[in-house]
């Protein structure tokens, strides 16, 4: 994925005021980003808070030297528009605050997106912000906190780190000491370190630029799934290869509502090696790393929350269990926090659900985010879990009946993951099924 579609940057979003923040090629994923925006729009609009190489200032196609309301008369209707103060040296000054409300107003009038430089890092890969810093603007909808991964395992310095002593202080690591994932982390999300002066409304986004190898790739994916209670969206990859994964908090749904009329017992209850079926649900989706996790029960209520009482899960009863699977649905999406990017649901006669799968599930959701993604048995048969991006949610709500996400597949894209494994399109309906369930080899 571009940097456009790794942050959701699509169509719907109109109007989007973005702060870049950080270091490590800051200025890169604005103007990277302010191209890739140009390729669906007609303008946007760059500016800064803080000052600018004029190197830098030849990125856009246009640069409007701006000290008053009359010097923004003719502005260009095409190409990536940069607006500052005057030239000074080697340096482009800000915009003062009259014309940068300006500007905020006049993007926010006519849906044009307004991109701002809002720190300054010395070209170092790493930063920790002075007393005054960042000048991050109060009416940013986003803030991008850029990262270079390149300095792990290089030495604490000023060579590699704008601020070193400041970092130092924020990341508890000593000065001259290599730098380690650990410190990255603490630093990130020090209230004085990557969280400062972030407004309360503003959606926060890590992005760790420079991951070029796959060590650097996997280390990225470790640290983004460490800062995701602290950050809506973690983006790793590389600038210079266009290139990133997405990461957010994926949530997991089990829907253990139903009645089991048929079966003759409550399902959900069966034992399979020593543990309820609900537990074992439970307790994978745990393990895969899905936050939070939700448990939606009905007449059995009282008995499923008994057998998951010490783990942690939210347990919701759905009164409207008897109109159908689409109640339990909608129950959980609507009971999810606002910055999840996913949801799986789960089944609670399918406790054989291997870990792997929900990982690879969430793993393409990174790499594509997929409207949809389902496994694949043996090259034909849809199987369970399925993952649901939240750009479905919607849709989820409008379920009726009976139905379960199925019944969506047919408005959103499917991306189909080819598992190997048939366990996947198993499920308990009979006692013989059951039966066979005890005698697999798992």
């Amino acid at each position: 994925m571009n940097l456009l579609r790794a942050l959701r940057l699509d169509k719907k979003n109109k109007h989007q005021i973005i702060s870049f923040v950080g270091s490590g090629g800051k200025t890169t994923a604005l103007f990277q980003l302010a191209r890739q925006v140009t390729s669906r729009r007609s303008q946007v609009f760059v500016t800064t808070t803080t000052h600018l190489g004029t190197w830098q200032a030849k990125l856009a196609d246009h640069h409007i030297i701006a000290n008053t309301l009359d010097d923004l008369k003719n502005i260009p209707s095409k190409g990536v528009i940069l607006i500052t103060g005057d030239v000074d040296a080697e340096k482009v000054n800000p915009i003062g605050n009259t014309l940068l409300n300006w500007l905020h107003a006049y993007c926010k009038k006519h849906t044009i997106p307004l991109l701002i430089e809002a720190d300054g890092s010395r070209q170092k890969p790493l930063k920790s912000p002075a007393e005054h810093e960042p000048p991050i603007p109060e009416f940013s909808d986003a803030v991008i906190y850029v990262v270079g991964l390149s300095a792990i395992g290089k030495p604490l310095s000023d060579e590699h780190v704008h601020r070193a002593e400041i970092f130092s202080q924020l990341s508890n690591l000593e000065i001259n000491k290599n730098i380690t994932p650990d410190s990255i982390i603490k630093a990130l999300t020090h209230p004085q370190g990557g969280l400062k002066n972030i407004p309360s409304h503003a959606k926060r986004i890590a992005l760790l630029n420079q991951a070029d190898t796959p060590e650097l790739q996997s280390i990225g994916g470790d640290i983004a799934n460490k800062l995701l209670n602290y950050f809506d969206s973690v983006l790793v990859g590389s600038l210079q290869q266009e290139h990133f994964q997405t990461f957010e908090k994926t949530a997991g749904v089990i829907l253990a509502a139903g009645d089991s009329t048929r079966f003759g017992s409550p399902k959900q209850l069966l034992d399979w090696k020593g543990k309820p079926f609900i537990r074992h649900i439970a307790e994978t989706a745990l393990q895969a790393g899905l936050e939070p996790v939700l448990v939606i029960t009905g007449i059995h209520h009282a008995d499923i929350e008994s057998c998951l009482k010490d783990l942690p899960v939210t347990i919701i009863q759905n009164p409207n269990y008897k109109d159908g699977q689409s109640e339990s649905i909608k129950l959980g999406i609507q009971n999810l926090p606002k910055n999840i990017g996913a949801n799986i649901f789960f089944l609670a006669d399918q406790p054989q659900i291997p870990m792997e799968v929900i990982k690879a599930l969430k793993e393409r959701h990174s790499q594509t985010l997929s409207p949809i993604i389902a496994p694949l048995v043996l090259e034909e048969r849809r199987a369970n879990p399925v993952l649901f991006d939240k750009v479905t949610f919607p849709d989820l709500l409008q379920l009726t009946g009976d139905v379960g996400g199925r019944a969506i597949f047919d408005k959103h894209k499917v991306d189909y993951l080819p598992w190997h494994d048939d366990i996947l399109i198993f499920d308990v309906d009979t006692k013989e099924d059951y039966e066979r369930l005890k005698g697999l080899d798992i």
